[in-house]
């Protein structure tokens, strides 16, 4: 180990965190050539492709490596918050319809298809702002929805055939779309800047780069691991994979990394769009220009970054950039109050809205987590229920469910997840983020 490995928990997630291999991950993941500080890891890690989910590293640039694994193979994979103009009762029994109509307007599944079809190039040059509406929402995503240095050429065709098709699509596993209320106003002043309210409606995206980016991530894995001797690089797990960031291996991954990021921006963007129309059809036009962005970011992506006076490769892996009051990369009118930071939970439990604190730029380069973290695998959960009778559970709490698939129901069951009150409470005692609003899901989408 080049530094020490550094894990934010509890006595009781930390009992979690030790059933699986996410502690050894992140201890190979210190030996990476050029990292410094820690190896860092939120109270949501599990264990992941080489580097865990929830985990965290900065490499020093120019010579420090870049690790696919320490992107992950759903690059951007990120979740967006639109906040509706009424509140949970003047929504009223429309909710199933709302939640219908926006099942059969977002494509869901494993592969699925029947998104927009744009300039793609464009797409993974530009970003977000190729299919935008709103000058606003571009403004409220986090580096405007679109990463410098992007390169189509450096995207196989294979990669760009899998995504060809898939903008504006949820996919599967724990990717959905769901329909929330705001429960409670945690941080008044901070809510009443990001626009929240007691009671008002909200709609949570989470999705990323589709098989566009799981295509990349496959590439450049196979194309470091190949050139490892070549570096002198000795890695105690293959997983890892990497090559210098200022080597021809390196630059050509980051610049294909960005592309794939931008297309996972323009694609929740699409989703965007999508929302707004259903809400259009269901609750009148009025509700649909009413509908506004709150924010947008990525939890699965590397960004160069200046930390402690100097140049450093961020990989964020399952853990979300936070940063406080006061930084520029904030949009302007969140910098007095710290940045939008979302943290889903699971669909039958409660989602949070946190703000960016201080600390998180002292303790973890400008990060906190990315959600409550898996506790048992997806196999695990398929064991314990079924997934008709999962919804039927989800229908007695009075959440709406639609699912393009039973088992992928019952793999994203909420007792499959750790509590997220307690991550969230870790966190916030840790002075990563502080809590602004708590939701709670009326409907879910699911791939």
């Amino acid at each position: 180990m080049r530094v020490p490995a550094r894990v934010f928990a509890d006595e009781e997630l930390l009992a979690a965190i030790r059933t699986d291999q996410s502690l050894e991950q992140l201890q190979n993941v210190a030996t990476l050539p050029g990292i410094v500080g820690a190896a860092i890891a939120m109270p949501d890690i599990h264990q992941g492709y080489g580097f865990p989910v929830g985990g965290l590293a900065a490499t020093e640039l120019p010579d420090g490596v870049v690790s696919p694994g320490g992107v992950g193979y759903d690059i951007n994979c990120g979740v967006r918050l639109l906040a509706l103009p009424l509140t949970v009762d003047e929504l009223g029994k429309r909710r199933e319809r709302l939640v219908h109509e926006l099942s059969r307007a977002i494509p869901a599944g494993a592969g699925r298809e029947g998104g927009k079809r744009v300039d793609l190039d464009d797409v993974l040059v530009n970003g977000s702002r190729t299919v935008a509406e709103r000058e606003e929402d571009v403004r409220h995503t986090e580096s405007e929805g679109c990463l410098d240095g992007a390169d189509p050429s450096a995207v196989s065709e294979r990669a760009r055939q899998r995504g060809a098709g898939q903008l504006g699509t949820m996919g599967s596993g724990n990717h959905f779309v769901e329909v929330q209320a705001v429960e409670r106003i945690l941080d008044a002043g901070t809510a009443d800047a990001f626009g929240l309210r007691d009671g008002q409606v909200t709609v949570l995206i989470h999705s990323g780069s589709r098989g566009l980016g799981h295509q990349v991530c496959s590439d450049y894995v196979k194309r470091m691991d190949a050139v490892l001797g070549r570096y002198g690089i000795v890695l105690p797990d293959r997983q890892l994979s990497c090559a210098p960031a200022s080597s021809p291996e390196g630059t050509a991954y980051l610049a294909a990394m960005a592309a794939a990021a931008n297309f996972a921006w323009a694609n929740r963007q699409e989703i965007a769009n999508r929302i707004r129309s259903s809400v259009a059809r269901i609750l009148g036009k009025d509700a649909a220009a009413g509908t506004r962005q709150v924010y947008d970011v990525a939890h699965n992506v590397a960004k160069p970054e200046r930390h402690d006076g100097r140049d450093v490769l961020v990989h964020r892996k399952g853990a979300t950039r936070a940063f406080p009051a006061g930084s520029p990369e904030i949009p302007a009118a969140y910098r007095d109050v710290g940045q939008p930071v979302f943290i889903p939970g699971s669909m039958g439990t409660s989602s949070y809205v946190l703000a960016g604190e201080p600390g998180s730029l002292e303790r973890s380069f400008g990060t906190t987590c990315h959600g409550a973290g898996r506790r048992l695998s997806r196999t695990a959960a398929k064991k314990e229920i079924a997934g008709v009778d999962l919804r039927r559970q989800l229908e007695a709490q009075g959440i709406v469910v639609r699912s393009a698939s039973n088992k992928g129901l019952a793999e994203e069951a909420p007792f499959a997840y750790k509590d997220v009150d307690v991550v969230v409470d870790v966190v916030e005692r840790a002075r990563l983020a502080r809590r602004v609003a708590r939701l709670v899901p009326l409907g879910v989408v699911k791939g």
